[in-house]
């Protein structure tokens, strides 16, 4: 059974820092490229970053570039995305993904 678990998301203010992971299990891992979503309340779905199966690729949306990091840790199943300088526009719910798998989301909240 494949499962994409998120946590780490949560309220913080604005100019603040969030590390979301995505733990997977029941499928190779290491074998398909990853990715970060994001779901606005009223918007739809969209990519934030993508990372190739060994991380020696990364992508990000502009908005994000500079502000965001992807990485993976293989050994591991773990997906991670480093958020700093959140601004109140990062506020979604956010998905890992990796071939037609999805996580259940993990909610980010970037609030004063």
């Amino acid at each position: 059974q494949v499962q994409l678990v998120e946590s780490g998301g949560g309220l913080v203010q604005p100019g603040g820092s969030l590390k979301l992971s995505c733990r997977a299990s029941g499928f190779t891992f290491s074998g398909w490229d990853m990715m970060w979503f994001r779901q606005a309340p009223g918007k739809e779905r969209e990519l934030v970053a993508q990372i190739s199966p060994y991380g020696s690729s990364t992508q990000y949306r502009d908005s994000v570039k500079g502000r965001f990091t992807i990485s993976r840790d293989n050994p591991k199943n773990t997906l991670y995305l480093q958020m700093d300088s959140l601004k109140p526009e990062d506020t979604a719910v956010y998905y890992c993904n990796g071939g037609i798998y999805w996580g259940q989301g993990t909610s980010v909240i970037v609030s004063s």
